[in-house]
């Protein structure tokens, strides 16, 4: 259990140093004076271990669950001498004789090697008192675990072989005249599971202000009162709750950390900027990304562990993997004789020895700032520098911090109170901290941002090789070393797994709109004409060019909220740091802990923790959530130290609807598995219970299998059937999509079998990346950059040819082709923009005795035709011209930019089969790739007026994707202005919800992806709603609903109350204000919530299962089932009204249904209909108006836009699945448009402020349109 529950403060504490007997015996024996007594071994004195209640005290206790609070122990036996088994002495100060000389200790502590780590520079007896000091450990076992030790050194007098109280020696002296003969080191170690490095220090330090007036004896009995009392001391759960507990004359606060995967912070973070410049930082971080055999020196033990521990702290999320030892006593500096990587610390006395004998060491001195290399390295190993523009960026935001305390003292008036004094210190350093930390991750980041643009998330590749080809060539030493790391493996492991940690929502919080854009369209990589105007202004371009995924000219298709905003150049911003906003943090006061440590006062302090927690419990806003959660899991705790395992499990089960991610899984399944049969039967009885225990328990017998590992791009060895080309090629990352990659097969394979050999598919591929590359070496000058949008990109140019423009170079962006003109100044002549071709021809001229192939494009707005004498190119830029033409005008019909992109694609790959085949069948080959100019000749494909008048634009949101994916629920959310959040979070957004619980955020002021997928669960999701500014409800087929934090985009806390699919959530606003949420679930039960406490209100059973939807008016719930409408009042859920099922078809049920209050109407559908059914809600009893829909098999949803009724359909046309939007007037009762918008079933439709509609489609299309409401 002990790796379950989690510990209190202390795991074991020790007093270390020397037997007294032995010091007498050598003053005596020698008649040597102190300073000239050789350095002593030190010893482990005695030993404190929990559990700190004697035997018969916890008999006493009837405690079913006091198992849960036994650690497993190993045993060591000393050789020379037993030290003292504290816990074996009774509370009420009656001495045990020890049963065995076996000290019970935690396992993977070592009381052989720890007295060397108490006393690193050995021990010493003085002739003068010394200092009090601290210094700090970290132990690390086989599995990478870690604890931690802080150590207290002090010194107390001896005289005449007697330890004597600290202060009455000196009087004594003074008084006879009789000096004290010398002064004993001795060391308090007090080893804890978490890093808590100042809070121990200062409990350490309020501990040795105690002790000094007493003498040896009880010493003891105070060292173990103060193990006892911080072993009773809980860690905090993830959070904005820190813990303060009362340790004369401090206040002790335990930090607790920010979320569930941060780590513990209790140090201060800027310690190594005040060691060494920017720029050394930058060099100790390579040599730590690049897994470096790194030692640190110091005069300061104290420093060694703390600097080390900073720079493991900068690296989050990363994670050093191998040996980590920041402090070695003189006797361990063998171990940097260890062949692997490593990260150690010795004192600067050793130096030269380490220096000296060790090769291939980074030397870190951190008393002068010194980086070197070890003297026996053959070749001083070279430590690449960070890339260019990361480091620029670290360097100014550190230069712009304001490191010493003492600044920020010169303007507040001086404290008089030691309390204010601490409180004052730890703000400023807790804002210094955040800030600093927030410049590492920043560093982390810039550096790593560009991984992911190289990854395959299906097939968990990444291709190393063309991410280390885009690097400047400046940063390719850098990420060649890096790359190999273990560190870097991990990493990439946590991006294929799509890990939302802190890396990632910096990266998403820091994204530019260009990069929303980017995920969007999967476009060959080229450079945008604002980026190719910054590399020629820019002269560290070259050093930081970053290669970045063009997007579509979305002005080119007008958008519903005006002009499309434009992208910004990605370039980090070096003057200022990246601003987060601040988080408030509460304190809670722990009760104080009274001695003797007897069963009663330890009673008495649970008790005493219980009632606080549960009065903050009543006395917190329910609007705090997080902070209610912290009290839950606190009060849960201790309710499981007292014995009380169902009361715990309540506190636990509240987690739910405050804070899912601190539920304690494991803790809790352990409960259960040894809840006597007596409690299980009593947690059985609580419905709330049940579940929770139920939902545990499965979740174990789950065996999911995660897929962890990462594979590295190389080209195939073998011959390539389809399947294994489909694989092969997405994994490569040219192109993801199926049905481009299975005509691009049959491309590759005109005229032999079925398979593709290594030899084509390297070609192919050298071919593509090869062009890419030449693409990025484009240089066009000022003046033709000027006549291109900033978004445009060059994708091909041609040779050198003959033109009726002049002689030049043709060149093709995403819009247009143009002419690069030669001669003395290149210029710039358009040729055609896509959109206004009229007409392409590849044709011959005869000059001489020869006929040259020459290329005519005719357009709309040229009366003169341009001819281009391309020869033995012209076939090749005739099928791409003629692709371009056909892509852009779908692309215009459709108002759906992804088009043009797919056409891209397509004259790209063409361009790379030419090239790769080399033989009289590659245009034929290539003209398998023509897939728009093909459709466009052979079903010519024209979009309806009325269609193309109200449709504004469409988006994907399985973007990246290998298939499209049925869009199952949207939502529209307006935006609002928070000035504690990003201005981003104050933009509206669309949600769409996908298969198996995926959702995908838009930003509905650009219709840019504001967050790629994040997932509720693993089943179909039902149903969305925004319940308040900061709530959205999501409803799902697993009987969950999921709540998400608008702010932070995370989903943290879920409502666990129905035992059916959730169908419906509806919300009840009074005075514009949401004041109570109805959610339905498909076996008949309607719940109404405390939207602020998530309370259920009331409960209600309908008579009929197969409940599908729900609506409110006038304090009435419209309850659609399968056979009838049911009509109930909100406060007693009585029923009021029934509409029956009317058809006399029985295999027929409601399929959906809306209201019209105002007109006394409801209408609703039928299943396999095509009819619209209107009844009068005065009068149930006459037969319901119908309205027929041409060419609809079924109606599948309806919304309510002003007047009208928007009306979803699937149906068939030329045998393919058709998706049809009818808006019908509620006024005439007629249809007034029929739009023909979606390749497949609309499942979805959604309002934004009545002023738009959005509809999404079926797995065949995928695609959510933008329609204009009139």
């Amino acid at each position: 259990m002990e790796d379950v529950l989690p510990p209190g403060l202390l795991e074991i504490c020790l007093l270390v140093g020397v037997p007294r007997e032995r010091v007498r015996a050598l003053l005596q024996g020698t008649q040597r004076k102190p300073k000239n007594l050789p350095p002593l071994d030190p010893e482990v004195l005695s030993v404190f271990v929990p559990p700190f209640i004697s035997r018969d005290d916890i008999q006493v206790t009837n405690t079913s669950g006091n198992h849960l609070n036994k650690s497993k122990r190993r045993s060591f036996r000393k050789k020379k001498e037993r030290p003292k088994i504290e816990n074996l002495k009774s509370l009420n100060g009656e001495q045990k004789a020890p049963d065995t000389e076996d000290i019970t200790v935690p396992k993977d502590i070592d009381l052989i090697g720890l007295p060397q780590l108490c006393f690193p520079g050995g021990l010493y007896v003085t002739s003068e008192s010394k200092e009090d000091h601290v210094h700090f450990l970290v132990f690390t076992d086989v599995c990478g675990n870690r604890t931690y030790g802080v150590v207290a050194q002090y010194y107390q007098p001896m005289q005449d072989g007697c330890i004597s109280l600290n202060g009455q020696a000196h009087w004594e002296s003074a008084q006879t005249g009789k000096m004290p003969v010398c002064f004993v080191p001795f060391a308090i170690c007090v080893i804890s599971r978490y890093p808590y490095f100042n809070a121990l220090k200062d409990c350490l330090s309020c501990l040795l202000v105690q002790l000094r007036p007493f003498k040896d004896l009880d010493v003891e009995e105070h060292i173990k009162e103060f193990a006892a009392k911080l072993f009773l001391i809980p860690s905090p759960p993830p959070g904005p709750l820190h813990l303060v507990f009362n340790m004369k004359p401090l206040q002790i606060i335990i930090p607790s950390r920010e979320d569930p995967d941060s780590p513990i912070i209790d140090l201060d973070l800027h310690l190594p900027l005040l060691c060494f410049k920017p720029e050394q930082v930058l060099q100790i971080m390579t040599c730590i990304l690049t897994e470096r055999r790194i030692v640190f020196f110091s005069s300061d033990w104290a420093l060694l562990t703390l600097v080390a521990e900073c720079f493991m702290l900068y690296l989050h999320p990363l994670q050093w993997q191998h040996t980590f030892v920041p402090l070695l006593s003189h006797q361990m500096l063998d171990f940097v004789m260890a062949p692997t990587s490593f990260l150690m610390g010795c004192h600067t006395d050793h130096f030269e020895e380490v220096s000296t004998e060790t090769e291939d060491l980074i030397l870190i001195n951190i008393d002068n700032g010194d980086i070197t290399h070890s003297k026996m390295a053959e070749e001083e190993p070279e430590i690449p520098d960070v890339p260019a523009q990361a480091a620029e960026t670290f360097i100014k935001r550190v230069e712009s911090l304001r490191l010493h305390y003492d600044l920020e003292l010169c303007h507040l008036r001086a404290s008089v109170d030691l309390g204010e004094l601490q409180m004052r210190r730890r703000a400023w350093q807790q804002k210094l901290n955040t800030e600093v930390q927030q410049t590492a991750l920043q560093l982390i980041v810039n550096i790593f941002r560009e991984v992911k643009d190289h990854l395959n998330y299906e097939h968990r590749v990444f291709n190393s090789e063309e991410f280390l080809k885009t690097r400047a060539i400046g940063d390719q030493p850098f990420y060649k070393k890096v790359l190999e790391t273990y560190m870097f493996h991990s990493f990439l492991k946590a991006r294929l797994n799509r890990k939302m940690d802190a890396f990632a929502q910096l990266e998403l919080s820091t994204q530019s709109e260009e990069d929303r854009f980017n995920l969007m369209f999967h476009t060959p990589r080229r450079m945008t004409m604002e980026k190719m105007a910054s590399k020629l202004f820019n002269p560290q371009y070259k050093i930081s060019r970053r290669m970045v995924i063009s997007m579509p000219n979305l002005q080119d298709i007008k958008l519903p909220e005006g002009p499309t905003r434009n992208s910004s150049l990605r370039r980090i911003e070096t003057g200022v740091a990246v601003k987060m906003p601040s988080k408030s943090v509460s304190t809670f006061k722990i009760p104080e802990i009274h001695f003797p440590l007897i069963f009663q006062c330890v009673h008495a302090y649970y008790t005493d923790f219980f009632n606080h927690l549960s009065k903050a419990i009543n006395t917190s806003p329910p609007d705090n959530s997080a902070l209610l959660a912290r009290y839950f899991y606190l009060r849960g705790l201790i309710s499981l130290m007292q014995g009380k395992l169902l009361n715990a499990l309540s506190d636990f089960q509240n987690l739910d609807k405050t804070d899912l991610r601190i539920f304690p899984t494991d803790l809790v399944r352990k409960i259960v598995e040894t809840m006597p049969p007596s409690e299980r039967s009593q947690a059985d009885r609580k419905p709330e219970l049940k579940k929770l225990i139920s939902r545990v328990m499965e979740k174990q017998r789950e065996v999911l299998k995660v897929d962890d590992h990462v594979k590295h791009f190389e080209l195939p060895k073998t011959h390539m059937q389809l399947d294994d080309f489909v694989r092969r090629i997405q994994e490569s990352g040219i192109v993801k999509d199926i049905g481009t990659i299975h005509r691009l097969f049959d491309a590759l394979t005109v005229g032999h079998q079925k398979q593709i050999d290594p030899e084509t598919f390297r070609d192919f591929y050298n071919y593509w990346k090869e062009t890419e590359a030449e693409a990025q070496e484009v240089n066009l000058p000022p003046t033709v950059i000027e006549h291109l949008d900033k978004n445009e990109c060059v994708y091909k140019l041609s040779c050198s040819v003959k033109t009726n423009y002049g002689v030049g170079k043709i060149a093709l962006t995403q819009k247009r082709l143009f002419l690069l003109t030669e001669g003395g100044r290149p210029g710039y002549v358009q040729i055609a923009a896509f959109r206004d071709i009229e007409d392409v021809k590849s044709t011959t001229v005869a000059f001489l005795l020869l006929r040259i192939p020459t290329l005519r494009i005719k357009t709309l707005s040229k009366k003169e035709v341009f001819e281009a004498n391309l020869k033995t190119e012209c076939d090749l830029w005739y099928l791409i011209v003629k692709e371009m033409w056909a892509g852009k005008k779908m692309a215009d019909d459709h108002k759906d930019p992804q088009y043009i992109q797919q056409a891209l694609t397509n004259v790209l790959l063409m361009d790379a089969v030419v090239g790769a085949l080399q033989s009289p069948k590659a245009i034929y080959a290539a003209s398998k790739l023509s897939y728009f100019d093909r459709m466009k000749n052979e079903v010519p494909m024209m979009v309806p007026k009325t269609t193309s008048e109200t449709l504004k634009h469409k988006i994907n949101p399985s973007a990246g994707e290998t298939f499209p994916q049925a869009i199952d629920v949207l939502l529209y959310t307006p935006g609002h202005l928070d000035p504690s959040e990003r201005p981003g979070n104050a933009h509206p957004k669309l949600w769409c919800a996908l298969n198996e619980g995926k959702v995908v955020v838009f930003d509905a002021s650009t219709w840019s992806i504001q967050q790629h997928c994040f997932k509720m669960g693993r089943s179909k999701l039902t149903c969305m709603i925004m319940v308040e500014q900061s709530q959205v409800w999501i409803g799902s087929q697993d009987s969950i609903i999921y709540i998400i934090n608008t702010h932070s985009m995370s989903c943290n806390k879920q409502l666990n109350d129905h035992r059916s699919d959730v169908t419906d959530i509806i919300v009840e606003k009074k005075n514009g204000i949401p004041s109570e949420a109805y959610s339905s679930s498909l076996d008949g039960t309607v719940i109404a919530w405390n939207i602020s406490t998530l309370k259920v209100n009331r409960v209600f059973q309908l008579p009929c299962q197969n409940l599908t939807s729900i609506k409110l008016h006038n304090d009435q719930l419209w309850c659609c089932t399968g056979s009838c409408i049911l009509v109930v009042s909100t406060y007693e859920f009585r029923l009021q009204m029934k509409v029956e099922h009317h058809l006399k078809d029985v295999c027929s049920y409601f399929l959906c249904f809306q209201l019209f209050p105002e007109k006394h109407e409801v209408w609703a559908s039928y299943s396999g209909s095509s009819d619209l059914y209107i009844w009068n809600t005065k009068d149930f009893t006459n037969t319901p108006q119908k309205i027929h829909l041409q060419d609809c098999s079924e109606i599948t949803c309806m919304i309510r836009v002003k007047n009208q009724m928007w009306v979803g359909s699937s149906g068939r046309s030329q045998g393919k699945s058709k998706g049809k939007i009818y808006v019908v007037s509620a006024e005439k009762k007629t249809v007034e448009k029929e739009l023909v918008g979606h390749a497949d079933t609309v499942k979805a439709l959604c309002s934004a402020e009545d002023r738009y509609v959005l509809s999404g489609s079926g797995k065949d299309e995928g695609k959510i349109a933008i329609w204009k409401a009139e």
